[in-house]
């Protein structure tokens, strides 16, 4: 089953890498005019600007009356509004039932979706952590070609320990387990030849009354060690302290979550063993308020992952923001922004949205609002930087200069 939908996916992942490139290329001539942009989260603002987007391309940037506006373009009126850089989040499912045969469903249908998940939020580009190639890989594909509105996204293929059939996955979901090094290495690269963008690998599965299901950490190296020499990411779901140190010891990247399981803090030997390898974290907090129902059981939960979450960025580390939106029905990011800004400022809560995740993805010329950087844009109703719940309040999201949301 599972080799059946690489090969599957791999014909879509080819329909469909380019179509998005040429959309961008014809892309209108875009000016977002009078509005307050922070070209960069830690950047002094420019008020009263003006910026002009054209073939998916930031291609001026200044203030009102020092910038020609070209006599074809579509002009946005962002007076009393804000304008960052579009919007990563790091952590997606394409798992909900409305993506069901991608391929054939009516644009409107996945476009509405699409928006109330992703775009209304301000998301320009999203990491897909888990989901069935043969629904997710024909959408990326038709949002490429301009059939329907939505991010730029990325996949990771998953990996799971033997015996690691996460409780909360219907028994009848196929999921690829890997008993040896070299089944992981070998899955590790047909994701990769398929077009796949990373990997993910559960170190640690949720089992629900029973012990967590840790994979090896032999086994989990040889998966990264394939990624690594393609120059592609791993994710882990770390679950429990053995997970975090099966992430240290296989050189695992990024922290897709948070750990829920007994309530732990990193200690000062896991924190060093991140500064020194890169690590990053997606801290996913408000997941944490929905999955048990006792309100003070979800409290020490928050508590001890907002915890988490100040001391790694306390030690250096990178944040990327994630929501895990799919698997939760969670859409509004309110309350993640409010959590997070318990450990982190409003300038940190931006950065994990925009600087952070394009310089640790290496998207070079993402998360900025500079001249030459890609048009994907975020214009707010509000100030962020007066109050980060502000983030949630978008007005316009826009991708390579192409309005992907509109309030």
């Amino acid at each position: 089953m599972i080799r059946t939908l690489l090969h599957t996916a791999a014909f879509l992942f080819a329909l469909g890498s380019a179509a998005f490139s040429n959309a961008a290329a014809n892309a209108q001539t875009l000016v977002l005019q009078g509005g307050k942009v922070y070209p960069s989260p830690d950047a002094a603002p420019l008020s009263d600007a003006v910026v002009v987007t054209s073939g998916g391309v930031i291609t001026a940037i200044g203030r009102r009356g020092d910038v020609q506006i070209p006599g074809d373009a579509q002009v946005i009126d962002c007076t009393g509004k804000t304008v960052v850089a579009g919007f990563w989040n790091s952590h997606v499912h394409f798992t909900e039932a409305a993506w069901t045969n991608a391929a054939n469903a009516t644009a409107a249908s996945l476009e509405a979706h699409m928006q109330a998940m992703l775009t209304r939020w301000g998301f320009s580009t999203v990491w897909d952590l888990g989901s069935d190639p043969t629904n997710s890989l024909p959408l990326r594909r038709r949002v490429n070609a301009g059939e329907v509105r939505g991010p730029s996204i990325l996949f990771a293929g998953n990996m799971f320990p033997v015996g690691g059939h996460p409780v909360y996955v219907p028994r009848d979901v196929p999921l690829p387990e890997v008993a040896t090094s070299d089944e992981a290495a070998k899955l590790s690269r047909d994701y990769l030849g398929m077009g796949l963008d990373g990997i993910k690998l559960f170190t640690g599965s949720f089992m629900g009354d029973k012990p967590v299901v840790n994979m090896d950490p032999a086994i989990a190296k040889a998966a990264v060690d394939v990624a690594h020499a393609r120059g592609r990411p791993v994710f882990a779901h770390p679950q429990n302290q053995t997970g975090v140190e099966t992430v240290i010891a296989a050189g695992v990247d990024v922290l897709a979550h948070t750990t829920s399981s007994g309530g732990q803090n990193y200690t000062p030997e896991q924190l060093a063993r991140f500064k020194s390898q890169g690590t990053a974290l997606i801290p996913t907090l408000s997941l944490f308020t929905t999955v048990v129902f006792d309100p003070a059981t979800t409290a020490r939960l928050v508590d001890s992952t907002v915890n988490q979450l100040k001391t790694f960025s306390e030690n250096g580390g990178v944040v990327l923001f994630g929501t895990d939106v799919g698997f939760t029905k969670l859409y509004d990011t309110s309350l993640e922004f409010e959590l997070m800004h318990r450990s982190l400022s409003p300038s940190q809560v931006l950065a994990s949205l925009t600087t952070n995740p394009a310089q640790y993805f290496k998207a070079a010329k993402k998360g900025k609002v500079e001249q030459g950087f890609d048009a994907d844009l975020v214009v707010l109703d509000d100030d962020p930087m007066a109050d980060v719940r502000n983030l949630a309040k978008v007005a316009y999201t826009i991708r390579a200069g192409q309005i992907i949301y509109q309030k």
